[in-house]
């Protein structure tokens, strides 16, 4: 008889996780977004650029921490279905960061090509660094769970059947409020497929779009700073040039001296446009009413000096309206940049030929952009601009002569803040205004298809390449 008690087994000595700096600052993305409500397109790109500096981080690893940032991001909704079928508990009870590690998972698995293993491994690896091992232990038993399904398999099981609840099927398996999918169908009307296109479109990576500003670039300078193989020329504004592959517009000669900037061709289309309906008499004094961060201001300036016109641009926040005078900064132009409330405008009724009011908003229009946007916004926001809107766009049509232009623009296609808008503004729902008339914006946007029955443009994502900007243009008449 053997009297000795059982041996024990060695314990495994311990082991420290493994550090992923690309999934370690994709967390720290995601964790800014959630805590401070931060955007990802300002939080991200310091976070690169300090990555950077240290030795071993690529080009590859800048790309890969990108996509699972705005990935995950996107794809938000879907993920805390999946995941919540996947718990023993209400999504609400999983502590933030634990959510935001299973939710960097959980993209890895269903909407990247990294290898199950290796998204599993990497993800527990990640959880240990900044969970620790305890709920890393639960990190890995919820991802070996979501392993079952690949993301059709998934969709099957979470969303419910397009037949029964079409819009809660739509919100689930395109990762979008159900409130929106709800607002963008009203806004876009026609069958399933235009508004399953439309949501698939929010959730694709937009293409980087410069603008060559007229007279001080033009678009065959930029596509040969750029390189012949990585621009392409716009598809419906003269002065843009698509990045084929993303990269840094910033380190571009022209951006850097302000002969060039960023800016959506949608939001080109916009200035471009007010800038070509004819008016009768002087057309010496433009105006930008809401002319923070700069983008349309620097194209009108620019436009505005090739006529001998200038430009005043007022923008309320005077931190917005220094980045403003920043992207003027050389316009050849006579231009002036105030910091004033454009519902209670400095200048006298009538100072102005042509004035622009891309009035704040919903950002509905720019989903592609601003992800995390979707899962902030609530219907009851609209109410919160309604008046503001109204009245900017009452004071703009006072700030215009008679036979004097108004654009109204805004990047969301919600008609609450669209047409709507306009309507009100014109019988005079809210508060007076001068009397005005529908000038019909789609002949100053030529080339551009599917403008719609007019005479206001809406343009969209996935029919335009744009983000979903609306324009109504308006002559005062008396």
């Amino acid at each position: 008889m053997n009297d000795q008690a059982p041996r024990k087994r060695p314990a495994k000595p311990y082991r420290r996780p493994k550090k992923d700096p690309v999934r370690i600052l994709a967390f720290e993305a995601l964790r800014a977004v959630d805590e401070r409500d931060a955007y990802a397109n300002l939080v991200l790109p310091p976070l690169l650029r300090k990555a950077r500096e240290q030795e071993g981080f690529e080009t590859r690893d800048a790309a890969l921490a990108t996509e699972l940032v705005y990935g995950t991001l996107r794809r938000q909704g879907t993920y805390d279905a999946i995941i919540a079928a996947c718990v023993d508990r209400p999504l609400r009870e999983v502590d933030p960061p634990v959510l935001d590690v299973l939710s960097l998972g959980a993209h890895q698995l269903l909407g990247t090509r990294i290898p199950t293993h290796a998204a599993v491994s990497a993800t527990v690896e990640l959880a240990r660094v900044v969970l620790g091992d305890g709920r890393a232990k639960f990190v890995n038993a919820v991802l070996r769970r979501v392993t079952a399904h690949d993301l059709d398999g998934w969709l099957e099981k979470v969303a419910p059947p397009y037949e029964d609840d079409p819009e809660e099927h739509l919100a689930v398996v395109h990762s979008h409020p159900r409130w929106i999918v709800s607002a963008m169908w009203d806004a876009l009307g026609g069958p399933r497929a235009g508004i399953e296109d439309l949501l698939e479109a929010d959730n694709e990576r937009p293409e980087v779009t410069l603008v060559a500003r007229p007279g001080r670039a033009t678009t065959e300078e930029l596509i040969a700073a750029v390189g012949e193989d990585s621009a392409l020329p716009g598809r419906w504004s003269p002065c843009a040039v698509r990045l084929a592959e993303g990269g840094e517009p910033g380190a571009l000669e022209p951006v850097r001296e302000g002969r060039a900037g960023v800016q959506d061709e949608g939001s080109q289309l916009i200035a471009l446009a007010l800038a070509e309906v004819p008016v009768e008499g002087p057309d010496k004094r433009w105006l930008d009413g809401c002319a923070g961060p700069g983008g349309k201001a620097a194209l009108l300036g620019a436009l505005a000096a090739q006529r001998g016109a200038a430009l005043l641009a007022s923008e309320k926040q005077p931190h917005r309206a220094r980045l403003v005078a920043r992207a003027l900064a050389g316009n050849p132009g006579p231009y002036e940049v105030i910091a004033a409330d454009g519902t209670r405008p400095p200048w006298r009724e009538g100072s102005f030929d042509r004035a622009l009011v891309d009035v704040p908003c919903s950002g509905l229009g720019a989903l592609r952009r601003r992800p995390e946007a979707r899962w902030r916004r609530r219907p009851e926001d609209l109410a919160g601009f309604a008046p503001l809107q109204r009245g900017l766009l009452r004071e703009a049509l006072r700030s215009v002569r008679v036979g004097g232009v108004v654009g109204y623009a805004t990047c969301s296609p919600h008609l609450a803040e669209t047409r709507a808008v306009v309507e009100d503004v014109l019988r005079g729902r809210g508060g007076e205004a001068p009397p005005a008339e529908w000038i019909d914006a789609r002949p100053f946007m030529q080339g551009v298809p599917v403008l719609g029955d007019g005479p206001d443009v809406q343009l969209w994502p996935h029919l335009h390449g744009t983000d979903a900007m609306y324009l109504a243009l308006l002559r005062r008449t008396g």
